[in-house]
């Protein structure tokens, strides 16, 4: 596990959890200068993303990683925790865990699948080889650029940043954090004193997601914008500046 702590470190604390096959470089790449400004971060790679040799063992050994680093070097508390994608899982669950405590527990446009053994197998056999088959070959690699491109509307530069990412990490650990993150379930109206859930609801990705928002978490303060799952993370200021706003809003810091 790496964290990294940069930033105005007079700053509100925020922490930093990326999403599946990514590191924090990567993932809040083109937004971190913004955050740094402001906040005290706390920027998480997990074990097998963090150019080590480990392999990424599972969300929960990950999570009891991330407590105890929050434990012992803020005691117990942060500020705010923004996860983006899968990262929210570990918001989620830092939050339903009360081990430690999160004022503002910000999440990132994400889907919150969870499923049992089986059925997180069968979609783990069928979207990790995919995932790790992007760049391959010279042909998949441009293919797979041009949809990014098209998709979420990323410039050249930022699409070869997430590409490498299918290729520079272990496959085992990218299996392990794909399955166990379908396997690590949250409760049901999820309320904890003193910590208020935030949402970004990317709202082209479907009503269906926000239903779990709902679900999930008690009395959410959900923000939405008109943008695909986690757009604002890809370069473009008209994403990306009003989401930050927002979170610093959610933050309590002066925009």
């Amino acid at each position: 596990m790496q964290f990294e702590e940069i930033g105005n470190m007079s700053g509100k604390t925020l922490m930093l959890l990326p999403g599946t096959c990514c590191d924090w470089q990567t993932n809040f790449g083109t937004v971190i200068s913004e955050l740094a400004e402001k906040y005290h971060l706390i920027c998480v790679n997990y074990d097998g993303f963090d150019g080590s040799d480990d392999i990424f063992p599972d969300m929960i050994t990950v999570t009891e990683k991330i407590e105890n680093y929050i434990r012992e070097n803020h005691y117990g508390r942060l500020d705010g925790a923004i996860g983006s994608s899968l990262g929210s899982s570990f918001v989620g669950q830092l939050v339903m865990r009360k081990n430690v405590h999160i004022d503002n527990a910000i999440f990132g446009s994400p889907d919150l699948d969870q499923s049992g053994k089986v059925a997180a197998k069968l979609q783990s056999m069928l979207v990790v080889p995919l995932l790790t088959s992007f760049t391959k070959s010279e042909k998949k690699r441009n293919k797979t650029k041009e949809k990014l491109k098209s998709f979420f509307l990323m410039n050249d530069e930022t699409a070869e940043k997430f590409m490498s990412c299918f290729s520079k990490f272990n496959p085992e650990s990218i299996k392990n954090e794909y399955y166990t993150d379908l396997l690590t379930h949250l409760e049901d109206d999820i309320e904890v004193e003193h910590t208020r859930a935030h949402f970004i609801y990317a709202n082209k990705m479907g009503e269906k997601y926000l239903k779990r928002y709902k679900k999930y978490f008690h009395d959410p303060d959900i923000r939405e914008f008109d943008m695909q799952h986690e757009q604002w993370l890809f370069g473009e200021k008209e994403y990306s500046e009003p989401v930050l706003k927002a979170i610093d809003e959610f933050m309590d810091v002066a925009v």
